[in-house]
């Protein structure tokens, strides 16, 4: 089979796939593609069509539906009825006459028909099409070919000349393809694959979808495009029904649409594989043993069909995942109570923790139940102190359904704990489910503000739409200092990741801490200071650390607000701020295990991003990289916000894997931050952007981004620049964009907050700039010595990567004052540097040998000391744009692009463009 990657919505394109595909129409004369209901196949057989017919081919199209496989015949009668008369008129007498009584009586008798003549007239209509030019014969849907039409298709292609090319299209389905006896043994097979997550992102965004849901619409929809879309418009239209917009963690409703396109994936496996995939779907764990312990004898020969039909994958260890996670979902919709019941009873008696069983118990019964409600609510106790908060929250909120009415005080208790724990787990659809049984019961202040914390918990990063839930749950609180802390607490962490806004954010964090005090609530006391010490932080509050100093003195055995914001965990943030990375580090490995203790997905994102962080800044991209996809498989898995995975993902790609990969990620990042307001994680993203722009000589767009980033900064009123590092880069990108007036004018006044701070390696990376400002500016010799200087620094900061950015600069400078062997051997010290840290983007940067080095002498040309923008904008000139083209190109004004061409001839002593694509082209 032809492996082959694309895309299935003509809006993203599928370039690589239909390339497959005339791949093997090209070498083989007939093609086979596959793939499952929705996948797309449709939408690339017509883009081969459209190939086709520009180049004045003949397309043949045939798209039997299926009712058409049960009438004999009615395929090659909806062939022959699209042939142009003219191919027919050429026939003989009794073929024109087999052809006639066909089209006219497709679903008459077929004795007296002459069915010989039939398949001559066939081929010979084939041939005399291909005689006068190629000939694409298209089957779309080929799995509804009747076998009549099958069997006289077949018995024609073997028959007409290689004029005639054949693409057959199927669903895959559990049996064997109808295709391959179609177009003769060893067709080629294209098998449309299934979306990536960053391709369903690009679906959701052209049609209009909120980006943040790419990464659970692609788990549940498993890449296939209809699915994936339906999923998208049945989320957005339920957000819609409620008056709010769609959360990153709602449960996607697998109806209408979504539910249709499910059932035809399921309809490729038999009725007995779907009874086995109905228990798979009721169980937490399905693995072919427990099936047969649940009553399915057969189940490894069923899942196995299924598995043929791409709707599970079964290990080898026998456990049982659903290709898509719409499936199961679909599957128990669709099966009636009675059958629901009957699984999960069977299902009780055959798994191995009793929790589960438990759960299925209660699950096999609707009725309320004092007893079953009690061993439910044992069971979420036993998932809490787990770690599994969101299994804690499902079990809480089935005990509360099966408590009896005269037990409120117990169902309300279980409501509660229930949005506790939904809270932890990040889980908004069973915080909000919870808490509206909790507000609509005669629940206390305490109870219902309890409860509305839980929503505001398990919002994530999109704080912004919460007013209101905050104006509720304040009123409630009136009068309990505790509570009046806990609300306050949230609504200073929302004044900073929404709002943007430190200051208002460490007022609110200090009346919390005001009313913690007075509650006597020591815990939430520490909270506050931790907020207040963070915003002091980027603030460039002096005694920041003496606030988390005094947090940290307070004592706080339990986190119930979570790790993330406790004062040991910003410790761990200021330790990597000040680039003490063997600490953070340290600290960090203390943090993890006690966080998946915790039962929180977020604090375990937390700390898995931090540790991203530290081991980049360390200069191990790989294990860098590791915790990045832990982190982002975490928040798929958990429904937390994306936006803050896909900016950690953007870093990990951006210094260990791939360029291309990292503006992917900082894109999506950029999106979804935007659709949650998330203030904070906008900047990182933009920043990570940046980053990969002035990399990759995108200097115009380094600086558009970076300047993005500094606004936001600016209206944050981020002082401390350790922080978030983008100065320097945007120093750099202006002096690479020919500003390095502007570039000084942003450095020396960073430069002095960063040495007022003691931020010694803010000041480093500002250095760097410097050096290439002086080296623009014409001071060559004082570049050399000061980036010298700062490669050492950073060495003795132990920040690798930091080192190897300032050997490349360093060797940019060498090569230009047209000193080969100190810029080639910078360039060696660079490669070897990045090489060691796996840094594989930034190792091909510097092995790509310095422009001009090669034979001829050429680093000592004119050319050479042209700027990396005026080598630029000299290219674009040189190949024929004009100055406006160039300006929208570079981003600059037209006046800009006149006065900068002006200098590029007087360097290259050149008078007319001819003249400089000639100095070009000798460089």
């Amino acid at each position: 089979m032809v492996a082959a990657t694309g895309h299935a919505d003509t809006s993203v394109g599928h370039g690589e796939l239909i390339k497959a595909v005339d791949r093997a129409l090209t070498t083989h004369g007939r093609a086979l593609l596959t793939g499952p209901a929705g996948a797309g196949k449709t939408e690339v057989v017509r883009a081969v069509e459209a190939a086709a017919a520009a180049r004045h081919e003949c397309v043949l199209r045939l798209t039997p539906e299926a009712a058409d496989q049960w009438i004999p015949e009615a395929s090659a009668a909806a062939l022959l009825a699209s042939v142009p008369a003219a191919a027919l008129e050429q026939l003989s007498g009794p073929q024109r006459t087999a052809i006639a009584l066909l089209r006219r009586e497709a679903d008459a008798p077929r004795a007296g028909r002459d069915h010989v003549a039939l398949r001559l007239a066939v081929v010979e209509v084939l041939r005399t099409l291909a005689a006068h030019r190629p000939v694409l014969l298209v089957i779309d849907n080929a799995q509804w070919l009747d076998a009549e039409s099958t069997d006289l298709l077949r018995f024609a292609l073997r028959l007409t000349p290689p004029r005639v090319r054949v693409l057959a299209a199927e669903r895959v389905q559990g049996g064997a393809p109808v295709g391959e006896p179609l177009c003769g043994p060893g067709v080629p097979a294209v098998r449309v694959p299934p979306l990536g997550a960053d391709e369903v992102a690009e679906l959701l965004l052209r049609h209009g979808l909120p980006a943040r849901l790419a990464g659970r619409i692609h788990q549940a929809s498993g890449g296939n495009p209809r699915l994936a879309l339906a999923l998208g418009h049945s989320l957005a239209e339920a957000a819609e029904a409620r008056d709010c917009s769609a959360h990153h963690a709602d449960p996607l409703p697998v109806s209408g649409q979504a539910r249709e396109v499910a059932r035809r994936l399921l309809a490729g496996a038999p009725a007995q594989a779907r009874r086995t995939l109905l228990l798979a779907a009721l169980a937490s764990r399905p693995t072919i043993s427990l099936l047969r312990r649940a009553g399915r004898p057969d189940a490894e020969a069923e899942l196995a069909e299924a598995e043929r039909a791409a709707l599970v994958r079964v290990g080898e260890d026998g456990t049982v995942e659903f290709t898509a996670g719409a499936l199961p979902t679909a599957l128990a919709a669709d099966a009636g109570w009675p059958e629901r019941a009957a699984g999960h009873a069977a299902l009780a008696a055959a798994v191995d923790d009793p929790v589960q069983a438990v759960r299925h118990r209660a699950l096999a019964v609707d009725t309320p139940d004092q007893w079953l409600a009690a061993e439910i609510t044992e069971a979420a106790a036993v998932c809490r102190g787990r770690g599994q908060r969101a299994l804690a929250a499902e079990l809480g909120l089935l005990a509360a359904e099966r408590t009896p009415s005269s037990l409120a005080g117990d169902e309300l208790a279980r409501l509660v704990t229930a949005a506790e724990d939904a809270g932890w787990a990040g889980r908004a659809d069973l915080a909000r489910r919870a808490t509206r049984a909790v507000l609509a019961r005669d629940a206390s202040p305490a109870d219902r503000v309890r409860a509305r914390l839980a929503v505001i918990d398990a919002a994530g990063q999109a704080l912004g739409t919460l007013d209101e839930t905050f104006a509720y749950a304040m009123d409630e609180a009136a009068g309990d200092p505790a509570l009046q802390a806990a609300v306050q607490l949230r609504i200073a962490w929302k004044h900073n990741l929404s709002d943007g806004d430190p200051v208002r954010s460490r007022d609110a964090a200090a009346e919390a801490g005001a009313l913690a005090a007075r509650g006597g609530d020591q815990t939430a006391e520490a909270m506050a200071l931790t907020v207040r010490a963070r915003m002091g932080r980027i603030l460039g509050d002096a005694g920041a650390e003496e606030i988390l100093a005094e947090a940290l003195d307070l004592p706080a055995p339990e986190v119930p607000l979570g790790m993330r914001n406790a004062p040991q965990y910003l410790a761990v943030r200021h330790a990597l701020f000040d680039d003490r990375l063997d600490d953070a580090r340290r600290q960090l490995m203390v943090l993890l295990p006690a966080v998946r203790r915790t039962g929180s997905a977020e604090d375990v994102f937390e700390v898995l991003r931090s540790l991203t962080e530290v081991e980049l800044r360390s200069g191990r991209c790989e294990a860098a990289s590791a915790h990045a996809r832990r982190a982002l498989e975490l928040t798929i898995e958990a429904g937390l916000s994306p936006g803050p995975a896909w900016y950690v993902a953007a870093m990990a790609e951006t210094m260990g894997g791939s360029f291309a990969r990292a503006e992917s990620y900082a894109r999506r990042g950029i999106q979804a931050s935007r659709e949650e307001q998330d203030q904070v994680f906008l900047s990182r993203s933009l920043h990570a952007l940046g980053l990969i722009e002035l990399a990759t000589g995108e200097a115009a767009k380094a600086v558009a981004t970076l300047r993005q980033v500094a606004e936001l900064e600016a209206a944050q009123q981020v002082v401390d620049p350790s922080i978030l590092r983008w100065h320097g880069e945007l120093a750099e990108a202006l002096i690479a964009a020919d500003a390095p007036a502007e570039a000084a004018e942003l450095i020396e006044p960073v430069r002095d907050v960063a040495l007022g701070l003691g931020r010694t390696g803010v000041v480093a990376a500002l250095d760097r700039a410097a050096a290439l400002c002086l080296s623009a500016q014409g001071d060559a010799d004082a570049a050399v010595r000061l980036l010298e200087g700062t490669a050492q620094r950073f060495e003795d900061l132990r920040l690798p990567l930091e080192r190897g950015r300032t050997l490349l600069a360093l060797a940019r400078v060498e090569r230009r004052r047209r000193r080969r062997a100190p810029a080639r051997a910078a360039l060696r010290a660079a490669a070897e540097v990045f090489e060691r840290a796996g840094a594989g983007p930034w190792t091909g940067l510097a092995r790509e040998p310095a422009p001009g080095d090669g034979a001829g002498g050429a680093l000592s040309s004119p050319a050479a000391a042209l700027t990396e923008a005026e080598t630029r904008l000299a290219l674009l000139v040189s190949q024929g744009a004009s100055n406006q083209e160039a300006a929208a190109k570079l981003f600059l004004s037209v006046k800009t692009v006149e006065a900068r061409l002006t200098r590029i001839y007087q360097k290259l002593d050149v008078r007319s463009r001819a003249q400089l694509a000639t100095a070009l082209r000798t460089r």
